[in-house]
Formats: C-alpha cells, sequence, structure tokens
C-alpha cells in the first residue's frame, strides 16, 4: 500500500527546500541572461548609435572583463537563489505575509513605488558604505574590477556584496509584515524585474538616456548610464534609480550633467572628448 506524502516528514521538507532553490536559481539566472542578452544585442544591433554614445573613451572592455563578469555573476544567481528560498520558507512559516493571489492594480502600483523608493535608499547608503576603506576590498573591489562596464557587470559581485545588496528583499518583506502589509506577488515580480533592467542599463557603457533628460526638471532626478558609468571611474554618484540621495548628500560628480550633454549631442563622425577625471 503507498503512504501518501506527510507534510511533517524530513523528506518531504527536504523536497519542498530542493525545489524552492532550483527555482531560485532559475529565476534569477533567467532574469540576468535574459536582461543583459537583450541589451548586449541591441547594442550590437544599433552599433552605430552604441558607438556615438560611448561614455569612456578609449578604454573598453576585453575578454577577460566579460569572463570575471560572467563567471563571478553565477556566484550571485547562488547567492540570490538562498535568499529566495528564506523568502518562500518565511512565506510558509508566516514570517513575511506574501499574497500570491490576484491584488488590485492600485494596490500593485503603490507597493511598486514603495519598494523602489525603499530599495534605492539601501542601495545607496549600503553603496556608500561599502566604498569606506574597512570594507571596499572584501566588498565591493570586485565590482570595481569593469572599470569599463558592460551588461554583464550587473551581477558581477563577491559574495559578501551579493548578500548585502539582496538582503533588502527579504529585510523589507519582513518590515512591512510586520507593520500587516501583505505584499502582493506581482508588486514584488515587477519590482524585481524593473531592478534588473535598471541594473543593466546603469552598466551598458552607452548612454540609453535621450538629449536633455538632465536639463528637464521632470526627468533629472532618474539617474542615467552616465550617472552610474562616472561611478565605475570616480569616487562619486552612489545612487541607483535615482539622484537625489547624491544630491543631498553632496557626493553627485560634479561634471556628471556635462558629461551627459557632450555624450548626447555627438553628432556622428565627432570626435568625442574624454571622459571626466575624478
Amino acid at each position: 500500500m503507498t503512504i501518501p506524502a506527510d507534510p511533517a516528514t524530513l523528506e518531504y521538507a527536504t523536497n519542498r527546500v530542493a525545489d524552492h532553490f532550483m527555482f531560485g536559481i532559475y529565476f534569477d539566472l533567467s532574469r540576468y541572461l535574459i536582461a543583459a542578452g537583450v541589451l548586449t544585442v541591441l547594442l550590437l544591433v544599433f552599433r552605430g548609435f552604441a558607438e556615438i554614445r560611448r561614455i569612456q573613451v578609449g578604454r573598453r572592455a576585453n575578454r577577460a572583463d566579460y569572463q570575471r563578469e560572467i563567471l563571478s555573476s553565477m556566484r550571485t544567481v547562488v547567492v540570490y537563489a538562498v535568499v529566495t528560498l528564506a523568502i518562500l520558507v518565511g512565506r510558509e512559516t508566516g514570517v513575511i505575509l506574501l499574497k500570491l493571489q490576484n491584488a488590485t492594480a492600485w494596490t500593485i502600483a503603490w507597493q511598486v513605488v514603495l519598494m523602489v523608493l525603499a530599495h534605492d535608499a539601501w542601495f545607496y547608503w549600503a553603496h556608500r558604505a561599502m566604498h569606506s576603506k574597512r570594507l571596499f576590498r572584501a566588498t565591493h573591489l570586485h565590482h570595481h574590477k569593469s572599470r569599463t562596464p558592460t551588461p554583464w557587470t550587473a551581477y558581477s559581485f563577491t559574495m559578501t556584496e551579493a548578500v548585502i545588496e539582496v538582503a533588502f528583499v527579504p529585510v523589507f518583506l519582513f518590515v512591512t509584515s510586520q507593520l500587516g502589509i501583505a505584499y502582493a506577488g506581482y508588486a514584488i515580480l515587477i519590482f524585481i524585474w524593473h531592478q534588473m533592467i535598471r541594473n543593466v542599463m546603469a552598466h551598458a557603457g552607452s548612454e540609453l538616456f535621450p538629449a536633455g533628460w538632465v536639463d528637464n526638471p521632470w526627468t533629472d532626478w532618474i539617474a542615467t548610464t552616465t550617472h552610474h558609468d562616472l561611478h565605475h571611474s570616480s569616487g562619486h554618484n552612489f545612487g541607483f534609480y535615482f539622484t537625489w540621495w547624491d544630491r543631498w548628500m553632496g557626493t553627485e560628480h560634479p561634471r556628471y550633467r556635462e558629461a551627459f550633454r557632450e555624450v548626447t549631442t555627438r553628432q556622428r563622425g565627432a570626435q568625442p572628448v574624454a571622459e571626466p577625471a575624478e
């Protein structure tokens, strides 16, 4: 006689953990490969545009850079999968309130906005902390080996940095759960994809935003590719989605807008000027 699976058995629990972990691997690897791969293809298809808009002049990523970025990104995927596992286990145990059922469009919208704003603050302060003398070598130096970023730089972290980066999600969900807020699955999904897409855009190496972006009060608070690219070649611009924190804290590159204007107003065949010094 076949005995049905008992949720209380160790075998059942082990299988559930394994299923959650493999889901995390598949999901995070897919996000990385799709986002970085699609942007890479677009930059190759629109090579003329990408070359005119190239931010760093006279410096390009080489094969060793790409190999390092992709290999270290596989390590990041594993770390992210472990955290995804922790979130799903937290949901099953009731520590994290996560609703996978349908939610209203309004609920999804405000939850995405709240999560993006909170993550931008988390990223800025964690990023600045990792640039301190005590932490930089152990946490963030590996990412800065990509002095000329590529879309594949997005996940190129040490294990320690990967933990710091991804810890935001379970911490945020735990805090909101303690406040009685049950987050919608669709809101988290949209946030995660938004984060990944903005990440590869920030590391594109060529400016993707239209000319005039930094001079329009309706858009200048949204960080551009140049904004983060300058971070890789200087000690400025620690923000991710927005420029607010860098402005408030006085850490924005003094020539950020000048550099953006130069990149986005080049004419085909014109000789670009060198990127701003530190």
